[in-house]
């Protein structure tokens, strides 16, 4: 018989460690708690757990401080409880920074419990996905400050990645290392709720050598922007003139993922010089950009996913290679030396 995961549900809030214990219990995992970092600390030395949610806001240890202590003395995947508001997706972005693998809404009462059920499960059976000791990788496993030289005469051409679980670490890589006078349009999207997006977009523009924002209507493509899809919304393009643009669309093709990988990709392959294009597929569970990679690659993109030794979770990027949607895969490393010398 074969043991059933163990999950650890941190969090001061009686009310949502009885919705999350029985949630997990329901859906057949074995459930502790602990009502802060101290207590879930000394839980963790005494037995394991495959996966700990993690309250951000805590009494006597909060989140962020107990997820340093548990990356360093006993990495384990962790999903971090984040309400959706400006301070706590400011600090989320530190856990995942830190080695969070997601995260999951703090639901505001009795109402949105059902409604972000299927959600939590889903978010918890892709975190488990991710091989335990790739966490410990996860710290130190990115190199920094490319200096390859961009020439001044390089044509403009577009970038399109998509991401999911353990994406939001790697898209900072490669806005942090994408030289200032790159020659390309980047858009990316990042499987995230409407009320992340704007703060991911304004997180990376501060750390980053080029322009990043978030999509919006009418925002146009252009050399040394690093656009972020809105969440809620999927990120289209329109052709004016010459230039290129955004559109925010509705979902009305019913996508699991909004803002979706999909959806991107094919509207790239409608509006977009698919020889011009360089799509990349990251980390993430399902399939999300698969069918759109495969079209553009028949249409003369240069397409990449990421290889299964690097990503966080071997899902989307697997479902790219297996549909045959993938001219190269790679590491992630190696992807980023690729985004940052296209075209030369």
């Amino acid at each position: 018989m074969v043991a059933k995961k163990k999950i650890l549900v941190v969090d001061d809030s009686a009310v949502i460690r009885r919705f999350l214990i029985r949630l997990f219990e329901d859906a057949g995992y074995s459930v502790d708690f602990a009502k802060n970092g101290k207590e879930a600390l000394e839980k963790l030395k005494q037995e394991h757990f495959s996966l700990v949610t993690l309250d951000i806001q805590m009494p006597i240890l909060d989140g962020i401080s107990t997820l340093k202590k548990i990356m360093e003395e006993k990495p384990t995947r962790v999903l971090m409880i984040s309400s959706y508001t400006n301070d706590s997706a400011k600090l989320t972005f530190e856990a995942l920074d830190l080695g969070a693998i997601d995260y999951i809404p703090k639901p505001k009462n009795s109402l949105e419990i059902a409604k972000i059920s299927d959600e939590i499960l889903q978010k918890v059976k892709s975190a488990l996905l991710v091989v335990p000791k790739k966490l410990a990788k996860f710290q130190d496993s990115f190199k920094d400050n490319y200096t390859t030289k961009i020439d001044s005469d390089i044509n403009m051409r577009f970038v399109l990645i998509g991401a999911s679980t353990g994406g939001p670490r790697l898209i900072e890589q490669i806005c942090k290392n994408l030289p200032p006078n790159y020659p390309h349009a980047l858009c990316v999207v990042q499987h995230m709720p409407t009320e992340f997006t704007a703060n991911f977009a304004k997180r990376l523009n501060t750390i980053s050598k080029v322009e990043v924002l978030e999509a919006d209507l009418g925002v146009e493509l252009k050399a040394s922007r690093v656009i972020i899809a809105k969440g809620g919304k999927h990120l289209h393009f329109r052709k004016k003139l010459t230039k290129y643009t955004c559109m925010l669309t509705p979902n009305t093709n019913n996508r699991f993922f909004v803002p979706s990988v999909d959806e991107m990709f094919f509207s790239a392959l409608e509006t977009l010089p698919c020889k011009q294009i360089l799509a990349v597929e990251l980390t993430g569970i399902g399939d999300d950009g698969a069918d759109g990679m495969v079209a553009l690659k028949r249409a003369g993109a240069y397409t990449i996913a990421e290889s299964e030794k690097s990503a966080v979770v071997y899902g989307m990027p697997k479902e790219a290679t297996l549909r045959g949607g993938a001219t190269k895969v790679l590491d992630f490393d190696d992807i980023l030396e690729e985004i940052i010398r296209y075209g030369q």
